[in-house]
């Protein structure tokens, strides 16, 4: 099954600096862990109006159980909102 999942960071107020570099550091080794087991297909930055960014990731997964699971051990997990959006073939693909 393929997923399209978008990410938004909240950071919690206070957190050392130090802190959210070895975090980010950290999910940047999953990411490329996931990438090679075939989890992580493409991922994308998406600007917000203000501040912020967004990621937007393809996702392979046998199950939405399965990248629960994915996701729920990213190293910003706790940091993360994320919405996840099952994908279907469609008949117009032209792949």
């Amino acid at each position: 099954m393929e997923f399209l999942v978008e990410f938004e960071v909240e950071v919690p107020a206070g957190t050392p600096h130090a802190d959210v570099e070895q975090r980010q550091r950290a999910e940047s080794a999953a990411a490329a862990k996931l990438a090679e087991e075939g989890h992580l297909v493409r991922l994308w930055r998406r600007p917000l109006l203000g501040d912020g960014t967004t990621a937007i990731g393809l996702y392979r997964a046998d199950s939405e159980a399965e990248l629960d699971d994915l996701l729920g051990v990213l190293p910003l997990a706790d940091w993360l909102r994320v919405t996840v959006t099952p994908l279907e073939a469609h008949p117009n693909d032209p792949r």
